[in-house]
């Protein structure tokens, strides 16, 4: 359903974004779609979707207002009771988007999703997928994009070979704005109260920032090391980089992100976080009001915030 309110005053009043920003919060969170489906309402007999979206909570519509707002382009849609999406579906819409990503690119993985995506509307553009070779070579490009083919076309395509991924093959070079939009994304601020016999109050507080990607962008999460700190967690399908350290906290991700804000809700956590960082090292969290004090504000972070 077509998310039909009117722009929020925040939205109104912070303006456009910053193209890094869109490119970092789209590298998190966005993807290139296409479906190819049988359909006897065609005349092809194939149905053929293709979008760039970015699905997030309701709570975070003010950032898809925005993407849209500065791009000019795409619609914004509730999704179920709590989700929302920015969905671009014209080839004159993605041609903007296309336009944007060209211009500011993206840094993950998700730039081989992208220059695929932009094969396949080559392709439809020019009324290939029409013809039966046409049809197949859009096949092959699905064939290596997101999860790759469905089970029908598996099954009555089963002699196609995918077609070749472009390498992301630059130096990595990271703009601060993309930062902020990627954290924006996929970061989590974290305060934790734990038991501890070596502290005098019994409770110790642990501080962490962590932000996770999938584990084929490991390259691009160690490097962000040199500019969060931190360490690298990798497991079988995700990779973590932790900070952990208060220098670290104080000294490279808190400065970041106070000169390239963040945004959404996730900004409330941040400015929670800040809170518990200068109790932290005001050392307040060693008194009893003070560790009562972080547990208030704690109770009220992430999943718990109203």
């Amino acid at each position: 359903m077509l998310y039909s309110s009117l722009i929020t005053a925040q939205s109104k009043k912070l303006g456009n974004m910053n193209p890094f920003f869109i490119t970092g919060f789209t590298d998190g969170e966005g993807s290139f779609t296409l479906s190819i489906r049988s359909s006897d309402k065609y005349t092809s007999k194939w149905k053929i979707q293709y979008a760039f979206q970015i699905g997030l909570h309701k709570k975070d519509i003010a950032i898809l207002e925005k993407i849209q707002q500065t791009l000019g382009v795409g619609k914004i849609y509730t999704r179920g009771e709590e989700g929302v999406q920015y969905r671009v579906e014209s080839l004159k819409g993605l041609s903007v988007v296309i336009d944007h990503f060209n211009k500011y690119p993206l840094i993950t993985k998700k730039y081989i999703d992208f220059e695929l995506f932009k094969l396949a509307l080559t392709c439809i553009k020019n009324k290939e997928h029409l013809t039966p070779e046409g049809l197949r070579r859009l096949i092959a490009i699905k064939a290596s994009m997101n999860k790759g083919l469905t089970g029908e076309l598996k099954a009555l395509f089963a002699d196609i070979i995918p077609m070749t991924k472009p390498e992301l093959e630059r130096e990595l070079i990271i703009d601060p704005q993309w930062l902020a939009g990627f954290i924006s994304a996929e970061s989590c601020f974290s305060v934790s109260i734990v038991k501890s016999q070596n502290v005098k109050l019994g409770y110790q507080v642990q501080l962490r920032f962590r932000l996770t990607q999938h584990i084929r962008d490991l390259q691009l999460m160690e490097s962000l090391v040199g500019y969060l700190g931190g360490s690298v967690i990798k497991s079988k399908e995700a990779v973590d980089l932790h900070v952990a350290k208060l220098s670290d906290l104080t000294g490279k991700v808190l400065p970041l992100l106070e000169k390239y804000p963040i945004e959404g809700v996730k900004f409330q956590d941040y400015c929670d976080f800040i809170k518990v960082v200068e109790l932290v090292k005001n050392k307040s969290h060693m008194t009893t009001e003070g560790l009562s004090q972080i547990r208030k504000i704690r109770a009220g972070m992430n999943t718990s915030r109203v």
